[in-house]
């Protein structure tokens, strides 16, 4: 009888043991809530242009554990004064600064660029250096982790030139007057276009800087009206940093005679 009963109860515990295993085996491995916070910006930057440092980056498209990312709300750019060494602290709780809260549903003067998005952060001080870091977050609140840092230094930029525009059967020929640099070296000037007075369309026409004081533009479409404006770039501790824009001039291609 002893046998007996011995054998019922290894039956029963063998039978409620694989349906223990069988009932894990339907839920799979447990997944950790923070591998679905947003994957962190790997690619922020810093770009001066006049007065303003430019700070941008890409919105991640993937969460922490490599998911297509869902819901994400916005960015929170934070900015840092780096201090001499001894004195500095990256990690002390007052180090950064909130500069920004970027609601996706409404980012204000925060633009969109090929694929990323750009603030520009005025009110610097020349002969300081900043850091930035950027974390992304989702609509339930959950946030990534901290971005990449990147620092530059805030220096003088370049003044505007004085620009003016001939137009012709064949293109729009610009020429422009720089004044002397205060800091740093000159290696020429970016030229931007846009449309008429289309905003959205405004875009680098030189991909590097145009070394002199003049540059015809021959891609043109005719009966387009064009909007130019320059801007001096100068070299400063090996960085490129642009200056302030010219006036602005139209141009168009004429009708041949």
């Amino acid at each position: 009888m002893s046998g007996n009963h011995g054998i019922v109860v290894k039956l029963v515990a063998g039978i409620a043991l694989a349906a223990a295993l069988a009932g894990c085996g339907r839920k799979g491995p447990l997944v950790p809530p923070e591998s679905f916070v947003p994957a962190p910006v790997a690619t922020l930057t810093v770009e001066q242009k006049d007065d303003a440092f430019y700070v941008s980056w890409p919105a991640p498209d993937r969460d922490e554990g490599g998911r297509p990312l869902k819901d994400l709300a916005g960015f929170r750019v934070y900015r840092r004064p780096v201090l001499p060494p001894g004195q500095d602290c990256e990690e002390c709780p007052t180090a950064y600064a909130l500069v920004r809260t970027v609601d996706l549903e409404y980012p204000q003067d925060v633009r969109t660029y090929d694929g990323r998005y750009v603030l520009a952060d005025r009110g610097l001080t020349n002969g300081v250096t900043y850091q930035y870091k950027v974390i992304s977050f989702k609509k339930d609140g959950s946030e990534s982790g901290a971005s990449n840092r990147t620092r530059r230094t805030m220096v003088a930029a370049p003044p505007a030139p004085r620009l003016t525009a001939s137009s012709s059967a064949t293109g729009v020929a610009l020429q422009w007057e720089q004044s002397p640099l205060a800091t740093g070296e000159s290696v020429g000037a970016y030229i931007y276009r846009r449309r008429g007075d289309d905003l959205a369309s405004l875009v680098l026409l030189t991909p590097a800087p145009v070394t002199g004081t003049s540059y015809e533009d021959q891609r043109l479409e005719r009966g387009v009206t064009y909007v130019y404006l320059v801007r001096q770039v100068a070299a400063v501790d090996g960085q490129l940093v642009e200056g302030a824009a010219s006036n602005t001039v139209r141009g168009a291609l004429a009708e041949p005679e």
